[in-house]
C-alpha cells in the first residue's frame, strides 16, 4: 500500500524556521509531481507549493514566496517543505500530495493529487 508520510511539524515563535519532511513508501514517487498544501481551522485547504520530478521546476504560493522553498531528493523518495520567516497565519495542518497520474505540468488544486499524507501540525506563536 503506497503512502505518504509527513513529519517535521510543531510550534515554533513568530521569525522562526521549520523544515517539513514527506517519506513515500510503498512505491517510488521519484518519477511524479509533488505538492505541499495546508489548511488552517474552519478554512479550505490551500496550495503551498509543488515541484516536478527533477526539482528543477517549482511553484510557490504567493501567500509564502520568498520565505518557503521546496526540494526533494529522488534517492529517499523524500521531498521537503523549508519554511523561514514564519508567521501566525501560516498555523496549519501542512499535507503533502502526489500526483501519480497527471500531467508534466505543476498543479495548484486538490483534485490533481492522487496521494496524500496525514499531515503535520505547524503551530506559529506571535
Amino acid at each position: 500500500q503506497a503512502q505518504l508520510v509527513e513529519s517535521g511539524g510543531g510550534l515554533v515563535q513568530a521569525g522562526g524556521s521549520l523544515r517539513l519532511s514527506c517519506t513515500g513508501s510503498g512505491r517510488t514517487f521519484d518519477s511524479v509531481i509533488m505538492a505541499w498544501f495546508r489548511q488552517a481551522p474552519g478554512k479550505e485547504r490551500e496550495f503551498v507549493a509543488a515541484i516536478n520530478w527533477s526539482g528543477r521546476n517549482k511553484l510557490v504560493a504567493d501567500s509564502v514566496k520568498g520565505r518557503f522553498t521546496v526540494l526533494r531528493d529522488n534517492a529517499k523518495n523524500t521531498i521537503y517543505l523549508q519554511m523561514n520567516d514564519l508567521k501566525p497565519e501560516d498555523t496549519a495542518v501542512y499535507y503533502c500530495a502526489a500526483d501519480v497520474i497527471g500531467g508534466t505540468e505543476l498543479g495548484t488544486t486538490k483534485l490533481r493529487y492522487d496521494y496524500w499524507g496525514q499531515g503535520t501540525q505547524v503551530t506559529v506563536s506571535s
